[in-house]
């Protein structure tokens, strides 16, 4: 599925002539391009689709919203990790339980 999700701009650079913006979507930071709102604020909440601040949204309606996805698993479903989740789909162990690396030159028990 692919949502719109509002976010919070944290920053705003201009790249290779395109304005694009690191934007906080409930804890969870993307690169977003604001070629649509291209005088979006740092401060200011949009709304993101794949990849696009697509409309400026409330600070109220965007928490709102941002608690009811969470509350409904949609953001772990739109931002979580594929790869990660895929992995443990396949049978491998979570990332933290993995055993630590062996340095260079150290035994194998």
């Amino acid at each position: 599925m692919c949502l719109a999700v509002p976010g919070r701009v944290l920053s705003t650079a201009e790249r290779d002539g395109t304005v694009m913006a690191d934007v906080d979507f409930g804890g969870v930071r993307k690169e977003v391009c604001l070629q649509y709102i291209p005088d979006a604020a740092v401060g200011e909440y949009v709304i993101v689709h794949v990849g696009f601040a697509i409309q400026r949204l409330d600070e109220r309606s965007a928490l709102d919203t941002l608690a009811h996805f969470d509350r409904l698993g949609m953001l772990e479903e739109e931002f979580g990790d594929g790869f990660e989740r895929a992995a443990l789909q396949a049978g491998a162990p979570p990332a933290g339980d993995a055993p630590p690396a062996q340095t260079p030159g150290e035994a194998v028990r």
